[in-house]
């Protein structure tokens, strides 16, 4: 059904009108992306076959913009994705607030309006950082791919600090991971979040190196790997780091990375659990049939 104009709707002066979507079709969502890859290069991974089935796109829009959010579910838990402005980002999220315990990542932009919606624990500014296969500068080292058989080894060394780590051997073998090795003991550990050949962008991420062996070059070595092995798919990667943490901002540029975005991510708490946005939301969709969607007034 084609989208008709929220304009249609009487509004009131202390009033704003958003019409609410569901999204199934990838190359549409895809297109909403495309302007922000290296920000939302972790959704576009969501967008291939065995992952989008697990994952939920609603779009909202009105007189100040539009927001995309989207709810997934992989093998380490619930992740949520925004993108866009803060207004609509909160009509979308009073009625489609996903599950209580998630990990989200949102636009710095975005933070008061996820705050109004989320308790934000441990959420932090972190950089965005993209290299491509031009830019790319591989660091040699001693390294090698890691297979899920070595599960316990890496949830030993990511338990090193007191970092709760409960991978399993399914998702160390879905992803690409590489470890180095000092005198046969596992000392730094690199991943993926997602990689998607067919949008050609991979997310590295879960860098760690034991306190004991830090400075010392062994993160930039196992991160180049993954990396290394990511571009022969891709074409461009990202990764995010705290701006704050100097020597890893100085290792991942000496392979090329750099800075596009800020954002920021961590593990979120729902405010509203109960029936609350259930509620909400069918209200919105008796309002918004007109519309081809739900409308979500909110006060301005």
């Amino acid at each position: 059904m084609a989208d008709r104009p929220v304009t249609a709707q009487p509004v009131t002066r202390d009033q704003t009108d958003y019409v609410v979507r569901s999204l199934s079709d990838p190359d549409e969502i895809r297109e909403l992306l495309a302007p922000h890859r290296a920000y939302a290069a972790y959704a576009i991974g969501q967008l291939q076959p065995g992952l989008i089935e697990k994952t939920e796109w609603h779009l909202a829009r009105g007189a100040a913009g539009e927001a995309l959010l989207l709810h997934s579910q992989g093998g380490l838990g619930n992740a949520l994705f925004t993108l866009g402005a803060g207004e609509p980002l909160e009509a979308v999220l009073r009625i489609y607030p996903g599950p209580r315990h998630t990990f989200l990542t949102c636009q710095t932009s975005q933070r008061e309006a996820a705050l109004r919606h989320f308790v934000l624990p441990e959420a932090s500014a972190m950089a965005r950082l993209h290299v491509d296969r031009e830019r790319f500068q591989p660091s040699e080292g001693d390294v090698r791919r890691l297979s899920g058989r070595e599960v316990h080894r890496i949830n030993s060394l990511y338990r090193a600090d007191g970092t709760v780590a409960f991978y399993t051997a399914a998702n160390i073998d879905r992803a690409v991971y590489y470890g180095a090795f000092e005198d046969g003991r596992m000392v730094a550990v690199a991943g993926t979040h997602v990689v998607s050949a067919l949008d050609e962008i991979g997310v590295v991420g879960n860098v760690f190196t034991h306190p004991l062996y830090r400075g010392m070059g062994f993160g930039r070595m196992v991160t180049s790997a993954v990396t290394r092995e990511v571009l022969e798919s891709c074409r461009e990667a990202v990764l995010s780091v705290e701006p704050a943490n100097l020597a890893a901002v100085r290792a991942y540029e000496r392979l090329g990375f750099h800075e596009v975005a800020r954002l920021i991510e961590g593990p979120a708490v729902g405010r509203d659990f109960g029936p609350g946005a259930f509620v909400r939301r069918r209200w919105a969709a008796i309002r918004g049939r007109r519309y081809g969607g739900e409308l979500v007034s909110l006060s301005t």
